[in-house]
């Protein structure tokens, strides 16, 4: 079970109707951004999350399945599922 902090299962997180909670809108808002390189990016996730690279990945992918994720902001859930399934699909 969560506790709506972003640490569980982010579909789980509160309840229908509840949005998503900070951490997961600021994975988001750091996805939102465009980065002048792959170096930058990894050093805001950890300054600005203050978690590692690898974890906000993981979350990342999780939010692009949670329903709340793509009403909070479609347009870079919506871009990012593209991206993911062009990957998927060159595998």
């Amino acid at each position: 079970m969560t506790d709506g902090t972003g640490s569980g299962t982010p579909g789980t997180a509160g309840g229908p109707g509840q949005g998503l909670s900070a951490r997961e809108a600021a994975v988001l808002g750091v996805e939102r951004r465009s980065w002048p390189g792959p170096g930058a990016k990894e050093r805001a996730i950890r300054e600005q999350l203050g978690i590692s690279p690898t974890r906000y990945y993981q979350l990342l992918n999780a939010l692009l399945d949670d329903p709340r994720a793509l009403a909070h902001d479609p347009v870079t859930v919506n871009r990012l599922r593209r991206v993911r399934d062009a990957r998927r699909a060159r595998r």
